[in-house]
């Protein structure tokens, strides 16, 4: 079987093809990315960049299957504009099964919420790919990570209100794909990527301050005061209102949720967020 991953270049899209390549099985893994050079691990790197649309096209050709990754870029409309053209060259190009990755709790909204491109690309797989599968992720131990350690000089983790997430490690997310592609069974269906818990801000503050060895806390922001500092900190209006949306996300609890879909596709549970947050102070 050839399966693609689209975004390759990506951290979660080589972590997948990894994951793919230590799954072994016999499958030729095709690595498509932008900078294809960039790739080191797959059977074979082709050029197909969401931004050209008729580069993707050739490059999904002859897949059996195929990983969708959505890119990064935070320009009004455009995430949501790649994700649907890459959908539409998939299913132009034959592929047998499209796999796409989105976001817990993805549901109608407008931009810039996050959950607009997610909303416009499940729709449009769901109406034209022949097969589909659909691993919606919670939000990355990894990124809070980040943001727990950036945090450590002000002592405090910061939200718009209390909150619970079950956080996943982008790592067992590309487990979970891996198994998705090669395994059987999985046409339409929707599985939730998450952690093996939920944590309020007060109880991920008491982990950050448990593993640096310093006293963190979790401190409510109203939004407008939230927005000022990140502005003061030099970040583009496009992120500030990313992170706004996904913070706004927290609260209505859409990842509030623990479910055992890393485990039913990768075979191995997922990790705790204490043990990534760990690793990432022990290498900094």
């Amino acid at each position: 079987m050839r399966i693609g991953v689209s975004g390759a270049s990506g951290k979660l899209g080589a972590a997948t093809v990894r994951e793919l390549k230590a799954l072994g099985g016999g499958h030729e893994i095709v690595a498509i990315s932008r900078t294809p050079e960039a790739v080191g691990e797959a059977d074979a790197a082709r050029q197909g960049d969401y931004d050209r649309p008729e580069t993707l096209r050739a490059a999904y050709e002859g897949l059996d299957r195929l990983l969708l990754i959505p890119t990064s870029d935070l320009r009004r409309g455009r995430r949501a504009a790649q994700n649907v053209a890459a959908i539409d060259a998939a299913v132009a190009a034959g592929v047998g099964h499209i796999v796409l990755i989105s976001g817990a709790g993805t549901r109608a909204v407008e931009e810039p919420h996050i959950w607009a491109s997610y909303y416009d690309a499940q729709q449009r797989l769901i109406q034209t790919a022949p097969k589909w599968s659909i691993l919606r992720m919670n939000y990355y131990a990894e990124s809070f990570a980040d943001e727990a350690k950036a945090s450590l000089a002000h002592g405090a983790i910061t939200g718009l209100g209390e909150n619970r997430v079950a956080f996943v490690s982008r790592d067992d997310l590309a487990a979970a794909a891996a198994g998705l592609l090669t395994g059987e069974g999985h046409a339409g269906a929707i599985y939730n990527g998450t952690g093996p818990a939920a944590f309020s801000g007060a109880e991920r503050a008491a982990i950050v301050a448990e593993v640096s060895g310093r006293p963190v806390g979790f401190a409510v922001l109203p939004e407008d005061t939230l927005r000022a500092g990140l502005a003061g900190a030099g970040l583009p209006p496009e992120v500030i209102d990313t992170i706004v949306s996904i913070q706004k996300t927290f609260l209505t609890g859409a990842y509030d949720i623990v479910t055992a879909g890393i485990e039913h596709l990768s075979g191995k549970p997922p990790r705790p967020l204490r043990d990534v947050v760990a690793q990432a102070f022990a290498a900094a």
